[in-house]
C-alpha cells in the first residue's frame, strides 16, 4: 500500500506559476499510475491530469491543457505538477491519486473510481 502526501499549495497571482508535488512512501511509485485531481468550493471533484507507470503518456483536461504538466521521477518517489498561466478558476484543493492496477499500456483513467489511493489534498488559491 503506498500513502501519498501532496505540497506545494499556496496564494498565487493570477498569470503566475506554481509547483505541486505528491510524494510516495510505503512502496516505490514505479508501480503506479497518478492521477491529480481537483475540487472547488461548492463543486464536485474533477479530473486535472493522470501519467502512466512509465511516464509514456499523459491525459489532460481542456481546461488546464497547455497550462499544465504532470512528471514524475522515479529516483524520488514523486510525481509533480508544473501549472502555469493560473487563472482564478484554477483555485481548489488539488489530490493526488494513484493506482497500482494498470500497467504500462494502459490509458489513465479519468474518474476517481479509478484510483484507489489517495492524498489529503493542497489548496491552491489564484488571486486575481
Amino acid at each position: 500500500q503506498v500513502q501519498l502526501v501532496e505540497s506545494g499549495g499556496v496564494l498565487v497571482q493570477a498569470g503566475g506559476s506554481l509547483r505541486l508535488s505528491c510524494a510516495a512512501s510505503g512502496r516505490s511509485f514505479t508501480y503506479y499510475t497518478v492521477g491529480w485531481f481537483r475540487q472547488a468550493p461548492g463543486k464536485e471533484r474533477e479530473f486535472v491530469t493522470a501519467i502512466n507507470r512509465n511516464g509514456g503518456n499523459r491525459r489532460y483536461t481542456d481546461s488546464v491543457r497547455g497550462r499544465f504538466t504532470i512528471s514524475r521521477d522515479s529516483a524520488k518517489n514523486v510525481v509533480s505538477l508544473q501549472m502555469s498561466s493560473l487563472k482564478p478558476e484554477d483555485t481548489a484543493v488539488y489530490y493526488c491519486a494513484a493506482d497500482s492496477r494498470y500497467s504500462d499500456y494502459d490509458i489513465p483513467p479519468t474518474v476517481s473510481d479509478g484510483y484507489q489511493y489517495w492524498g489529503q489534498g493542497t489548496q491552491v488559491t489564484v488571486s486575481s
